[in-house]
């Protein structure tokens, strides 16, 4: 059978699954069903030790994460490039691809650096961003072809071969994370003038590192040991207890209803907030990609409006899904990229 396939055999299958989508579980239930707190990794992200490796060209964490997830990255063929109806334009990073400095669908993780002044000094502040896999990841449950799930050791994982690069996953995340790449992705073989907007990318906790026991590649390749990992209540727990030591802060177990990633520092997180705002505003930096560090992040899946939105979206993403597999499985198993540099 053809590696590729048809518009008209994928809607069949779909069609076909129905069926079956409507006891595929919603992105939420499949979070909460999923998700094991006492298996749950996370990390602390220590602030007072984070120098960002301002001696080197390229932080150790971002090389790691890049190198690590180079295979993964958007592969696009520029000339099939272009906006799908009604849209204007779309997303392409493909030309940026060595850009550190923020997040791109080519670069999951990045240092950001702001000046704070607090008690009457001047604060030189690195903050180590990425996903921050949270506890109960509005993404999942928002996300409306159930592309992204939460697996036993707490990573958030989106399928590149069911995204189709909507991003509403970026729209419900308090901090922007994920971020679109156009012309790659399931739409380009549907009907790439009328649906899609590419695939959506982010750290992956080195999903595929925990499963085998290992810990993520920033952690292991932070030269300072800046970044603490464990299971989550452990990191929680440590987190708090150096909080107390320097008479600091915590940011990240409250925030979007608790996340894996907890941050301490010694500077107030409004005053990092806000200090990585004004440099935004100066500088007219207004794509996502440089997250803030809101202090109010709702959760949008304990409000009303976000637990209707996601009853809604349920029954949808589990025909997708349904639809999605019926796609992977006709289409076969995904080659690497040393077999596609082959043929």
């Amino acid at each position: 059978m053809s590696s590729e396939v048809s518009r008209r055999e994928f809607l069949k299958r779909s069609g076909g699954a129905l069926t079956v989508g409507t006891v595929i579980l919603s992105g939420t239930d499949k979070a909460l069903a999923i998700s094991n707190l006492s298996e749950e990794k996370g990390t602390m992200i220590d602030l007072t030790i984070c120098d960002g490796c301002s001696a080197k060209d390229t932080p150790e964490c971002v090389l790691a994460c890049r190198t690590k997830n180079a295979d993964k990255f958007p592969k696009v063929n520029k000339s099939e490039l272009k906006p799908y109806w009604p849209q204007k334009n779309f997303e392409d990073w493909s030309d940026q691809q060595d850009n550190t400095n923020r997040l791109t669908p080519y670069n999951w993780t990045f240092i950001d650096h702001v000046t704070v002044e607090h008690e009457g000094k001047e604060e030189e502040v690195f903050v180590p961003r990425r996903c921050m896999h949270c506890e109960n990841p509005t993404c999942a449950g928002l996300c409306p072809f159930s592309a992204i799930k939460k697996d036993n050791n707490g990573a958030v994982v989106i399928n590149e071969n069911q995204c189709m690069g909507g991003a509403k996953c970026r729209d419900v995340c308090p901090w922007d994370i994920p971020q679109r790449q156009a012309g790659v992705g399931i739409y380009m073989n549907l009907a790439p003038d009328y649906l899609g907007g590419g695939v959506m990318f982010k750290c992956d906790f080195c999903a595929d590192l925990l499963a085998e026991g290992k810990q993520p590649a920033c952690v292991t390749a932070c030269p300072r040991g800046a970044i603490s990992f464990g299971k989550k209540q452990e990191m929680r727990e440590l987190s708090y207890k150096r909080a107390a030591e320097i008479s600091g802060h915590v940011y990240g177990d409250k925030e979007n209803g608790g996340t894996a990633t907890f941050y301490v520092s010694k500077v107030p997180f409004e005053k990092i907030d806000a200090a990585i705002k004004q440099s935004k505003q100066e500088k007219g930096d207004i794509k996502p990609g440089r997250p803030t560090m809101g202090a109010k992040a709702e959760n949008k899946l304990d409000t009303l409006s976000g637990m209707a939105l996601s009853a809604a979206i349920a029954p949808v993403a589990g025909i997708a899904a349904a639809g999605f597999a019926a796609y992977n499985k006709l289409k076969g198993p995904k080659k690497t990229h040393e077999q596609e540099k082959t043929e």
